[in-house]
């Protein structure tokens, strides 16, 4: 199976987007070389994009700062704090019922690594509180998969209307159609989609 996991990796992909697409390949040329973007895997990440959901970055991180330092970043230790030691570190209710699914679902994230995309989807997203955005995500940057997107993402909406010229920001299923002519290098596309985001808008459209 191949993964993306260093920047030669996503070079690489790059270099077959621009020539296959001069749409990307005049992206490329003002985004300059693309990040690895790589991050860990397993229930503490997963649990992370969680806490994340619908809540400012700051707000995100805040939460996320009390959870480790209250050690809450196990499956053990998510069920053994109960309602109250949750809610003490700043979740939701529904945040609590997400985070007590997740650790209740007993992912086996080695294995996980070793399975098509479409299974690891499967997987993620039959555990309450995942959505398939966050699957995707998750494939994408810490399974490191060569070829998932996530047309979902608003960002990646709002950069591929401007890369590509599109009269309207495209829905998810006009984008995920879009992204199949960059295939075999999808998870690449995004990354690209991401950096020129921050070029139309000014800011990241990702969390680094």
């Amino acid at each position: 199976m191949r993964l993306i996991e260093t920047d030669a990796d996503v070079a690489e992909g790059a270099a077959w987007l621009a020539a296959n697409d001069p749409r990307c390949a005049r992206a490329l040329a003002e985004t300059g070389p693309l990040p690895l973007r790589r991050r860990p895997d397993g229930f503490s990440q997963l649990l992370s994009a969680i806490i994340s959901q619908q809540v400012s970055v700051a707000s995100a991180a805040a939460i996320w700062g009390r959870m480790e330092a209250s050690g809450l970043v196990s499956e053990a230790a998510v069920l053994a704090a109960g309602d109250d030691g949750l809610r003490g570190a700043g979740l939701s209710r529904q945040k609590i019922a997400y985070a007590q699914a997740l650790a209740g679902a007993r992912i086996d994230y080695d294995a996980l690594r070793d399975v098509p995309d479409a299974e690891v989807i499967k997987t993620l997203t039959a555990v309450k509180g995942i959505g398939v955005w966050t699957a995707e995500i998750y494939a994408m940057f810490s399974l490191g998969r060569v070829d998932v997107f996530a047309p979902g993402d608003l960002a990646l909406q709002v950069a591929a209307q401007d890369m590509c010229g599109l009269p309207a920001r495209p829905t998810e299923k006009e984008l995920r159609a879009l992204a199949q002519q960059w295939s075999p290098w999808r998870s690449v596309a995004a990354r690209l989609l991401f950096a020129y985001y921050r070029i139309v808008k000014g800011r990241e459209g990702f969390a680094t």
